[in-house]
């Protein structure tokens, strides 16, 4: 967690340390060429290739769910554990990308589905859509790596392209830069962040959706120039999973300390119900937006966490005698700072129970014919029990 003192003193004692530390977009150091996830079927399959942003990248991945506990690798949560030396190497799980930050996890979205593809994962996190625009237009290297774009269009020169999915625009709107505003006040005794927040994230989502508008284009683009026509693959732009509940279904009631020294989840009851409830469904649908414009599908992951949130009622934490499940833990990794279990950069993301979800959505959505879907969770079950329907 972020701290764990037992009393509210040596808390705030911590806490400007703490505010210092949080973050939750994941901009943070780079990676190579040689960490982009090697394919895991035979290269004669045709390619599924991930480019964006951390909540495609695999950014948290690490993480079985959430424990307090620092026993037995977390009780069982770090999956970078090795229980035969009581250590953990998290390049077990990031691979190279961990030297960077890119953070393409073992359990990212493209590889958790299960289809007979060869995986590509492109995206890293922390990335603006700067980091996938084609050189021309604005692209620039990022983390020691080429444009996405640019990489696309290079890996699927002769290749046969089953689908290309990009999860864009949270870094343009500065979610990590709100989030974290949110979570000072909440760690310092100010005030909801909601109302100012609300009004910057306003401002900001006209150009979020040109951001995500041009990403597309430049997809379409490089996938054009390495010899695969519009209508020879399938283009999907997704939107994001809320990490938060909304104040009514926290399990830590009372806007109280716990929230920071046992959830992860240190934000007012306004702060927690406005992220819900407004703004997640806010870039959903300027995302939405942004796929019908570009010529993408629009795939809808805004409630695909409901009750697997972060601090949700009806999730709990791992200890001694709870092992991580799909099933009861939370599908998000709670915030932390960093100087304790993993890095600050993981919080707030998808954990490897939650990439597994994405993947199961990303997968019933290439088993059926394009269009626009929702996907939902069923209560009380795992990854595999996730659910699509059409939009509109």
């Amino acid at each position: 967690m972020i701290i764990s003192p037992s009393r509210r003193s040596k808390a705030l004692a911590a806490a400007a340390a703490t505010v210092c530390a949080l973050t939750v977009s994941g901009a943070l150091p780079a990676s190579a060429s040689a960490a982009l996830t090697a394919p895991a079927a035979p290269a004669e399959a045709p390619l599924l290739v991930s480019v964006g942003d951390s909540f495609i990248s695999g950014e948290a991945g690490r993480w079985a769910g959430n424990s307090n506990r620092s026993a037995d690798g977390y009780s069982g949560t770090d999956r970078a554990w090795d229980p035969a030396t009581d250590e953990s190497d998290p390049y077990r799980v990031y691979g190279s990308s961990y030297d960077s930050g890119c953070n393409r996890s073992d359990v990212a979205e493209v590889q958790s589905v299960t289809l007979d593809v060869s995986r590509l994962n492109l995206a890293c996190s922390g990335a603006t859509s700067k980091a996938v625009l084609l050189p021309e237009n604005g692209g620039e290297p990022f983390k020691g790596e080429r444009s996405q774009a640019r990489e696309l269009e290079d890996v699927a020169i002769g290749r046969e392209v089953r689908a290309v999915v990009v999860s864009i625009g949270g870094n343009d709107l500065g979610f990590s830069d709100i989030i974290t505003d949110c979570a000072t006040q909440f760690v310092i005794g100010g005030s909801a962040c909601a109302p100012d927040a609300a009004e910057q994230v306003a401002e900001r989502l006209p150009d979020v959706r040109q951001a995500a508008v041009n990403t597309l284009a430049d997809v379409r683009t490089a996938l054009d120039r390495a010899g695969h026509p519009a209508g020879s693959y399938r283009l999907i732009l997704q939107s994001y999973p809320s990490p938060l509940p909304d104040a009514g279904r926290i399990r830590y009631p009372g806007e109280k300390y716990d929230r920071l020294q046992s959830g992860g989840c240190p934000f007012y009851d306004k702060d927690l119900t406005w992220a819900h409830d407004e703004l997640v469904p806010e870039i959903s649908s300027v995302l939405a937006d942004a796929a019908d414009e570009g010529g993408a599908e629009f795939l809808d992951l805004s409630r695909s966490f409901e009750g697997r949130e972060v601090c949700s009622t009806s999730t709990r934490h791992a200890d001694a005698t709870h092992a991580p499940s799909g099933d009861t833990s939370e599908w998000i990794r709670f915030v932390t700072s960093g100087y304790g279990q993993g890095q600050k950069q993981e919080s707030l993301h998808p954990n490897s129970y939650g990439q597994q979800a994405l993947g199961t959505c990303l997968t019933l959505q290439l088993q059926q014919p394009s269009g626009d879907r929702r996907c939902t969770n069923t209560a009380g079950q795992g990854p595999a029990a996730m659910r699509l329907d059409s939009i509109g």
